[in-house]
């Protein structure tokens, strides 16, 4: 769930003085040609260069030399905003980059001003992202350059300077409410017991078997269609199709059936992710009923899902359904014959202290 800008910052918002500025006047927009996948080479080469899927997130771990006509320049320190028409995805690039598929969705929004860093573009990405609140796969995108946004000004030009120091103080606020939260929690202690040592060393021993779906957890369910027109302004996070925000796309207040919280739903590519929240869901959403199962044992579970499901078997032609999430089979750890849940307990929390421990480092280093 996303946090809340402090205080004493939103103050600030309100005191600065806003200017209206049209998409098209800040940027030029340039459609983003991706490799065909006869053509595309995914042999791990440290000088090559990160592909971006339409979620404006890396398609593959690995950089990856291909042909230069399919590389897409970015300066050094002059970040660029990439969106997806196809799904309303929006992010932000800071490296040179090469794209996924060879169709004409994938969009770049590149600076016509001088001034331009990180945070600055960050800032704007925001004000961009806003107008994106409810789009869709549905929705035609064409408009974007006619968008109207809110900027920061000055003696009547852009304030530039006020975007970076901004982000600068929210960088800092939120670092310092993330090391209270780890504090709070118990998170800023990584060091592995003796058993999370075990079950990482051990996991190349492992007994696994394949278990059916709707075997495990019954039926699952498909959410229901509700126009982003239709949906009202409220507190339940509703998840469709994408990786922005983990899928939730709006906070709805209509009468929609709620899912419990510690579930798993799969989208229409297959792509699958852990709920630990009470969410609403769209037609192209399966949720698999783990609600019994412990909050590690469910996170192991929708790795295994996922492993299963998002295999490039899925797309907008052929869409993942519940009677799909039904179908599917998926490996688990065995012990004596039966799911090893304790097993599973342990190794995610091995692996999530492995993980904090980044995030402890990363909050230290940015607080000396």
């Amino acid at each position: 769930m996303p946090g809340k800008i402090d205080a004493s910052l939103n103050e600030k918002l309100k005191n600065i003085q806003w200017g209206e500025y049209r998409i098209g006047d800040l940027f030029h927009k340039k459609t983003i040609k991706g490799i065909p996948k006869s053509e595309e080479n995914l042999i791990e080469n440290p000088k090559g260069y990160h592909v971006f899927g339409q979620n404006i997130y890396y398609q593959y771990p690995q950089k990856v030399l291909n042909d230069d006509k399919y590389l897409t320049q970015v300066e050094p320190g002059k970040p660029i905003i990439a969106y997806t028409s196809s799904t309303a995805q929006i992010g932000i690039i800071s490296e040179s980059f090469y794209r996924t598929g060879d169709n004409g969705a994938f969009q770049g929004l590149f600076p016509k001003f001088e001034q331009c860093n990180y945070n600055q573009i960050l800032f704007i990405l925001v004000a961009i992202k806003r107008k994106f609140i409810g789009l869709g796969y549905n929705d035609s995108m064409a408009h974007v350059m006619d968008l109207y946004i809110k900027l920061p000004v000055c003696d009547g030009k852009i304030d530039f300077t006020y975007m970076d120091s901004f982000v600068d103080e929210l960088k800092a606020q939120q670092v310092d409410k993330l090391k209270a939260y780890l504090s709070i929690t118990g998170l800023d202690n990584y060091e592995l017991t003796s058993d999370e040592k075990m079950a990482l060393s051990n996991f190349e021993n492992v007994t696994w078997s394949k278990f059916n779906l709707k075997d495990l957890y019954g039926l699952s369910t498909r959410g229901k269609r509700l126009k982003s027109i239709d949906r009202i302004n409220g507190e339940l996070p509703f998840v469709t199709a994408g990786e922005t925000n983990e899928g939730v796309s709006a906070f709805i207040g209509n009468k929609v059936d709620i899912f419990s919280k510690n579930t798993i739903t799969i989208d229409m590519f297959g792509s699958a992710k852990f709920r630990n929240y009470k969410y609403g869901a769209d037609d192209h959403i399966a949720v698999v009923h783990t609600e019994e199962l412990s909050k590690l044992s469910a996170i192991f579970v929708t790795t295994a899902i996922h492993k299963s499901s998002y295999t490039g078997q899925f797309s907008y032609s052929r869409n993942f359904y519940a009677k799909d999430a039904d179908e599917l089979n998926i490996q688990l750890p065995v012990k004596d014959n039966d799911i090893d849940n304790h097993y599973m307990d342990v190794l995610i929390s091995a692996i999530h202290k492995l993980v904090i421990k980044e995030v402890v480092l990363y909050v230290k280093c940015k607080r000396v």
